[in-house]
């Protein structure tokens, strides 16, 4: 059974103390990718050096996370834009909007995430997004430019029947499915497999953060992604192996990869 996490954040320093290990363990429990996002500026420096260490395993995207959207986030952007001329990158992304803990700076995350929505169109990398209490306002700007984006993952989707089926509108865009399908309380798994179609998921972990159950509270890992393959495949009808096979199919349509 192979997998791709395509969503974790394993340049952060959680794993700086036993990174080999972290990646030996996703290795053996079937990845075959792992896919970091960027949040700020700064990070640029730790992916890249995380991505030069297993090169072709892990792979970075570039975005300025809404969460670090401040004052000075036209002079970040600039700054960031013109790391875009790096090929390597496989993703704008993790870009979006999030008032789930305040709206100061509404308008700014509003114009960032245009802006970078706009770097998507130009570049044809596909979009990595962020949203919490926040999708009316992100579904607004992504339908206008629907027909020139190539694409993209919703992050973290845990919403309910009703919002899965308004992001299953933008017919090149996928749900990114993490841990919180393992929860004990959550019917995330069941809500899916009623309107999402098992080729508009792709798998994440999100870690260090959202570890599966059995493993919630601790650090999360790309080992750990077997679980959600398990919950989901359950949920779906289908063997851990096809939905490992689906997913990473998908993974590899959207981030256009062979």
């Amino acid at each position: 059974m192979q997998f791709i996490d395509t969503h974790i954040h394993i340049d952060g320093e959680e794993f700086k103390d036993d990174l080999d290990e972290v990646v030996a363990r996703a290795k053996e429990a079937g990845a075959i990718q792992l896919f970091v996002p960027g949040i700020n500026y700064n990070s640029i420096a730790s992916m890249k050096a995380v991505c030069e260490r297993f090169p072709d395993f892990i792979r970075p995207m570039i975005g300025l996370h809404p969460e670090d959207v401040k004052e000075d986030y036209k002079e970040v952007l600039g700054k960031m834009r013109q790391e875009l001329a790096d090929d390597n990158w496989i993703a704008i992304g993790e870009v979006g909007l999030d008032y789930y803990w305040s709206r100061e700076f509404e308008k700014e995350q509003l114009d960032a995430f245009e802006q970078q929505v706009q770097w998507s169109v130009e570049t044809q990398l596909p979009l990595m997004i962020h949203c919490r209490k926040a999708q009316n306002e992100m579904v607004k700007i992504i339908r206008r430019y629907e027909k020139e984006l190539p694409g993209g993952v919703f992050h973290c989707f845990t919403g309910n029947q009703h919002e899965a089926a308004e992001l299953l509108q933008f017919d090149k865009f996928v749900l990114g499915i993490g841990g919180v399908s393992t929860f004990k309380k959550s019917h995330l798994a069941e809500d899916l497999a009623t309107v999402v179609p098992l080729d508009r998921i792709v798998l994440e972990t999100d870690a260090p953060y959202m570890a599966p159950a059995p493993h919630r509270g601790e650090r999360n890992e790309s080992s750990f992604i077997p679980f959600i393959i398990e919950k989901l495949a359950l949920a779906y009808g289908v063997s851990n192996e096809d939905l490992a096979t689906v997913t990473t199919a998908t993974a590899k349509k959207v981030f256009q990869f062979t």
